[in-house]
């Protein structure tokens, strides 16, 4: 698996950044494609948010027949949950863990980094941010599913971290039951979660991008 690298976006005032927002994306897709949320989510002008959001590497893709795609991991079968490649979902999970050190070793305070992801992003982004071994700001889980729920390593550091997690009503990709079933193991875990449900389909809707800019603003104020 080849790292292609990521689209940063600094802040928009132009001072230096003293927080940082990771946002996974889903399967097929790229970094690009949550580019503009970030103007939609009217963060604070004072805020000093750096965005990173890392490119999937091609894999073949069972589901599709075996065609190549941008893929955090293989999935290889669909039915009442996910069969993925869980080896190739935890070294995609490394790569995100090893992005948030290189900025911690920039200064940014581990607290002041929040890991969010959509689809099959937010599959890696629970497994990133869960067993991330420095407690993080924060973890937003999009129209996602928590694949390693069974197998992860959870870190104490992060037994505490806010986790929000939101869903369509009307998702035909990832179930919501799927994803309700995510939040159920969390709370099993101990975890507090705040889940949100939309009316729309496997995307983000208005409303949501109103919920997660206020969200943001909280965690990083």
């Amino acid at each position: 698996m080849t790292a292609p690298g990521e689209l940063i976006i600094e802040p928009k005032n132009g001072q230096p950044a003293d927080a940082c927002v990771f946002i996974i994306h889903g399967l097929g897709a790229d970094g690009h494609d949550f580019e503009p949320l970030v103007p939609a989510l009217t963060l604070p002008e004072d805020a000093h948010v750096r965005f990173i959001m890392p490119h999937a590497p091609r894999l073949p893709v069972t589901i599709n027949g075996g065609m190549v795609i941008s893929a955090w991991y293989d999935i290889l079968a669909i039915d009442l949950g996910r069969r993925v490649d869980e080896e190739q979902l935890k070294k995609s999970a490394e790569r995100i863990q090893a992005l948030i050190q290189e900025q911690l070793d920039q200064g940014i305070d581990s607290q002041r980094i929040i890991v969010a992801g959509f689809s099959q992003g937010g599959a890696v982004a629970y497994q990133a941010a869960l067993s991330f071994p420095q407690p993080l700001g924060g973890l937003l889980a999009m129209s996602t599913y928590f694949a390693t729920a069974d197998s992860i390593a959870l870190a104490e550091a992060n037994r505490h971290i806010p986790i929000e997690v939101h869903h369509g009503n009307f998702d035909p990709i990832v179930p919501v039951t799927l994803g309700r079933s995510g939040v159920e193991s969390l709370k099993a875990m101990g975890y507090g979660v705040s889940y949100r449900l939309y009316p729309m389909a496997h995307a983000l809707c208005p409303q949501q991008v109103g919920d997660i800019g206020r969200w943001l603003s909280e965690r990083l104020a």
